[in-house]
Formats: structure tokens, sequence, C-alpha cells
């Protein structure tokens, strides 16, 4: 069944598909970001308060980098079940999971309460937020890249990547509301709790929305040809490790750059430009605000670029410009002036948005359906514990140790030439048809060739 002969079928609900995807991850990056906002201003008071401000912070990031650890874990397991039992039902556990530990973390004591135990019990719920966010972003890429056509699905795709800035903006807007309405004797009292509670809230919308969405047509045709060809089955992991590794080195190098980046300009910037640069943290706040909401207006226009022109120079363009821009960054924030603050972090995820707006459609043609979301999650999530997971640890460590923003900027712009050379290394994907990909891989792993990705 080609692409033009599913459109018909599927185009009435791929506007709801997109809507329970975008949804879907805009809460569960809400939840994610809620925690590193509170992390840059608020946990290294609460649950590390015999330490100085900046390794009060540091260790605060640590637990916030822990999470990243478990999203491989995550990556696996679900990426394994979504291949094997579907992509809706792992999305629902995600989401479940994550609004849980979410919620949890707002009603944790800190440490003057029960002492140590208070950071033990932080770090334990970060891993479940890592575990469930493992899986959060292959399925729902994935959900909507299945419904599509391949002649717009860059443009579809890009939508659930908007769930980033989306969540950012919504962590940000919270936090920044209750600084703004409260003393901070009251926000460090009770007034942080309140953006974690909500999150219960959000789950119960979010897990409504899922439930009517349908499972991915791709999915059940490849169940039904699993069903025809019993000699072709294998787990979706070993078929990922022996058929696509290339493809995964790809994906992972180009998460590189796009990850960094993201974690250094709107979360450790948060820290910089209250500490070193002198900024109110309402300011640092709503600079990231700003910057969250011009973001997810490009991520549609730079996903459908890439249908234009491909997958890999909208990605080249970002990357390259995000290493040269990391130079111009800091020098900015340091003149102290918040127009100048908004315009470093905006113009960074102006490049960062060309980076992750294809990546979707750009990690989802890589694979075959039956392992689809074993390989987009694996390639995805192994790259965030290198890139990701240390960003504002390294950030913070980096400028402790020599004072200034200049290694930082160098850490950036290694990271940006390593995914350059990925992305130059993986091949244009643009207009790949799924369906042809699927067929391809079941007659390659019956005579046990090499699967074409």
């Amino acid at each position: 069944m080609k692409d033009s002969a599913r459109g018909s079928a599927v185009s009435s609900s791929l506007p709801r598909v997109v809507a329970a995807s975008l949804i879907g991850t805009t809460i569960e990056w809400y939840d994610y970001f809620v925690y590193g906002t509170a992390a840059a201003l608020v946990f290294g008071k609460l649950f590390f308060p015999n330490t100085d401000p900046l390794t009060g912070t540091l260790l605060s990031f640590l637990t916030y980098a822990i999470g990243f650890a478990a999203r491989p874990v995550g990556a696996l397991v679900f990426g394994h079940f979504g291949d094997r039992v579907g992509r809706k039902k792992l999305l629902v556990v995600s989401l479940l999971l994550m609004g849980g530990s979410t919620t949890a973390i707002g009603l944790l004591p800190t440490y003057d309460s029960v002492g140590v135990a208070a950071p033990v019990l932080l770090t334990a719920l970060r891993l479940v937020q890592g575990f469930a966010l493992g899986g959060e972003w292959g399925g729902a890429v994935l959900l909507v890249s299945e419904h599509g056509d391949r002649r717009r699905r860059g443009f579809w795709a890009s939508w659930p990547q908007g769930g980033a800035p989306a969540g950012n903006l919504l962590a940000a807007g919270v936090l920044s509301l209750m600084t703004t309405v409260q003393s901070e004797s009251a926000f460090l009292a009770w007034g942080w709790r309140v953006p974690f509670l909500l999150s219960a809230v959000l789950v119960g919308v979010g897990l409504w929305i899922r439930l009517a969405v349908e499972e991915s047509p791709l999915f059940r045709q490849a169940m039904a040809n699993r069903a025809n060809r019993p000699e072709a089955e294998q787990a979706p992991l070993v078929g990922v490790l022996r058929h696509h590794w290339r493809e995964v080195l790809v994906a992972m190098g180009a998460r590189m750059a796009e990850n960094i980046s993201y974690y250094v300009m709107t979360t450790f910037v948060l820290t910089y430009a209250v500490n070193h640069a002198h900024f109110g943290k309402q300011s640092a706040l709503n600079a990231v605000l700003i910057a969250s909401a011009i973001q997810f207006a490009l991520i549609p226009l730079f996903g459908a670029l890439s249908d234009r022109v491909g997958r890999k120079p909208v990605y080249l363009v970002g990357a390259a410009g995000v290493g040269v821009w990391a130079f111009v960054f800091f020098g900015m924030v340091d003149t102290r002036s918040f127009g100048q603050l908004v315009v470093a972090v905006t113009v960074g995820l102006v490049f960062h948005s060309a980076m992750y707006a294809p990546q979707a459609a750009f990690f989802s043609e890589l694979f075959a359906t039956r392992m689809r979301y074993s390989g987009a999650s694996i390639g995805a999530q192994f790259a965030s514990v290198a890139a990701g997971a240390p960003a504002p640890l390294i950030a913070t460590a980096l400028l402790k140790d020599y004072g200034s923003a200049t290694p930082i900027s160098v850490y950036v712009a290694i990271a940006a030439a390593l995914t350059v050379l990925a992305v130059l290394c993986g091949r244009e994907t643009r207009g790949q048809d799924l369906t042809e990909v699927e067929e391809q891989s079941v007659e390659d792993t019956t005579v046990g060739k090499p699967a074409v990705a």
C-alpha cells in the first residue's frame, strides 16, 4: 500500500493525531523542563543547602543529568514493546509515568525536613521522568510520521517537536508567574511546588486526548506482514543492531549539537544570567519564555522547508549556525541588557529549530516500521546521555574552573562539528516511501541480507 493510496484514508484523522502528539509531548516536556528550571533556580538551596551557591547548583544539575541516564533504558523498553504491541499503548504508559513522577516531586520534603533522604528521593523520581521521556519521543513522532504522506512528512512530523518549546514555554511561564506574585521566601517555601502539582491536571487532559487516537496504519500493516511471514520475525533491538547500526550512529551524531546547544541556551543560561550576569530570576525566565514562543512558531516552518529542500541542508545550517553563535551568545548575555539577552537566546533557538524540526521525519525515515520505534528511540536517547545530560553540568563546571564562558562556547562548537560530520555521512531521506522501506526490510531480513533503510 503506497503513501498515495493511504492518504485519503487517513487524512481526516491526521489533524487529530498531530494534535494528540503535540499536546502529549508538550505535557511530557513541561514535566521534564520544569525540573530543569527548578534545578537552575531553587533546588540547590532546598536540597543541597550546605554548599556555596554555585556548588549547590552544580549538585542540582547533577540530579538533572542523572535523569538522562534512564532515557536509553526507556528507549530500549518502550521501543521494544512499541514495535511489538503498538505506538499508542506505550504513549499512554509514558504519559502516566511522567505525570506521576512529576506530581510526586511537588510533594517531596526538602533537606531541612528529612535530611539526605530528600535529594535521594528527588534523584529517584528524576530517573522515572527520564525513563518515561525515553519512550515518549519516538512514539509521538512515529505516530504522526506513519499517518501522514511522504510529501509533507517533514511538516506534519515537526509538530510533535513543537512540544519541546511549548513545554519549556509553559514551564518557564508558570515559574515566572509564581516568582512575580510571590516573595522570594514564599516561593522557596511552597511556590516552587505548584508547577509540579499542576502536572496532575495536565496529564488528565493529555490522557483523554491520546486514548481517542487510532493506531498507526503502517504499524498495523507491519503486524500483518509479521503474521504472514513468521520467518522474518526477530526482536526489534536485534534487527536495529544488525541492519541499522549505521543509521543509529548517524542519529546519535546528529543529536550532539542539537541537544547540547539547547540545554546550554535554555537551562544553563538561567544560572549564568542570574549568578554571573546579575539578571533577576524574572528577567532570565522571561527571556527563555519569549524565545520559546518564537521557536514554537518556527519549528513547523523549518519542517516544511525540509520537505522542499531536503532534511540534510536544513539540519546542516542549524548545526553550523549554532556552533558560530555560541561565541556570540555569552557576550550578549554579559552586556546585562535584557533586550540582548532575549536576542541571544532567540537566535540560538532559531538555529536549534533548524536541526530539531526536520529531525522527526529524518530519523523516522531511517528505519523500517517493524523496528522504527526501537531504532529512532535508541539513536535519539543514547545520544542524550552524552549530549544533553551533562551539558548544564559541564557548562557550570567550566564556568567555575575558568571564570569565563569562552570554554563553554568551544564545547558547543565541538558538538556542532560532530553533528555536521554525522549529517554529512547520512543519506538524504526526503520523500522516502515508508511502505517500500518496510517491504524491502522484510525481504532482506528473510534472505539474510542487510536491510535497505
